[in-house]
């Protein structure tokens, strides 16, 4: 059996509330019990109550008399106790979960993480293969005579000729996702840039621009609209024994890494990369000069440091986009991320 399989089967009994781990730490300054609010997050009351937020799964009390019962809404109250010796965490306020079925909307459960950092980056194109670069429609033109060409304007399309899709997005090719270790191209950064329906078809098509933001250019490229409900909760778990990898790219336009930033790892689903995996950030120590004797070489490289936490809301095949959950010192592109 494979460790990725073992890990899947103790994950499943987890959940299921059929085994609670040993080595769960408590944070020092918990509490025995809080009602949660709105602007909560699972991440945040987790962290409340264990020094590592991830393992709530694993003193998560589960009733499957519960609908959806691993979901928690603004009024519940948690109560920390212990079965067996092991912490417990227990949702109403006698410690004990009623049998009746839940009857709160999906939309007002406390998401897992803070779902206005990533909103932006749950359905639309992140990542593209050369062939489908290459192949993809593309910007020839401004249809109206404007210096810069955003929402409400038209614009001539190439290439969707010959199909019934009517809804586009507009993306600017980025910069190349590149593995640090082996030179492999991974793929192309996908900056969003607008979206629009089509207004003719033909060869250039024309399309209505209904949402930019930023200039739509020729040379962007379109891609079908997706336009599926994003997936608002996520389970935290581990990713594998001995897996590393490296921040290749901050994205949202900024330069500096910190908390809620979202970042592209150059692991994707190939290399078993799973939505809710937990990886710690290492800040790479520098090589210098060892500034005092020769006698042990004349370079020495720094220890790599830890700098923070993140955690994955989408995987592609190469490449998976976390979500940095805490940064305790600066954190920059190349920087490792391992098993926590």
């Amino acid at each position: 059996m494979s460790i990725k399989k073992l890990l899947g089967m103790v994950l499943a009994a987890l959940l299921t509330g059929s085994l609670v781990a040993a080595d769960v730490a408590l944070n020092p300054n918990h509490p025995d019990r809080y009602v949660v609010v709105k602007g909560d997050t699972l991440w945040d009351i987790s962290a409340m109550f264990l020094r590592d937020p991830w393992l709530w799964p694993e003193v998560w009390y589960v009733n499957p008399q519960v609908s959806n019962p691993h979901l928690i809404y603004p009024g519940d109250v948690l109560n920390l106790t212990y079965v067996d010796g092991k912490p417990r965490i227990m949702a109403n306020g006698d410690g004990k979960l009623s049998p009746r079925i839940r009857e709160e909307s999906l939309e007002n459960a406390i998401p897992t993480i803070p779902l206005d950092a990533i909103n932006a980056f749950l359905t639309r194109a992140l990542v593209i293969d050369e062939d489908a670069l290459d192949s993809a429609p593309y910007v020839v033109q401004s249809a109206d005579e404007h210096v810069i060409t955003g929402a409400g304007d038209r614009i001539y399309v190439r290439g969707i000729e010959g199909n019934n899709i009517a809804l586009f997005d507009i993306y600017e090719p980025g910069g190349t996702y590149i593995d640090p270790d082996t030179g492999e191209v991974l793929g192309h950064e996908a900056i969003y840039v607008g979206t629009g329906p089509v207004q003719r078809f033909g060869d250039p098509a024309t399309i209505q621009l209904t949402e930019t933001t930023r200039e739509v250019r020729v040379g962007d490229r379109l891609f079908p609209a997706d336009r599926s409900a994003p997936n608002a909760f996520f389970q935290p778990h581990p990713t594998a024994p001995g897996t590393e990898g490296h921040i290749i790219s901050v994205l949202g336009g900024v330069s500096q890494i910190g908390q809620f930033n979202v970042v592209a790892l150059d692991l994707g689903q190939r290399d078993g990369m799973e939505v809710g995996h937990v990886m710690r950030i290492f800040q790479q120590g520098k090589t210098i000069k060892d500034p005092v004797s020769n006698r042990y070489g004349n370079e020495v490289r720094l220890p790599d440091e830890e700098a923070g936490m993140v955690m994955v809301f989408r995987t592609t095949e190469k490449v998976s986009f976390g979500l940095v959950m805490q940064a305790t010192r600066a954190i920059h592109i190349n920087d490792f991320v391992r098993t926590p």
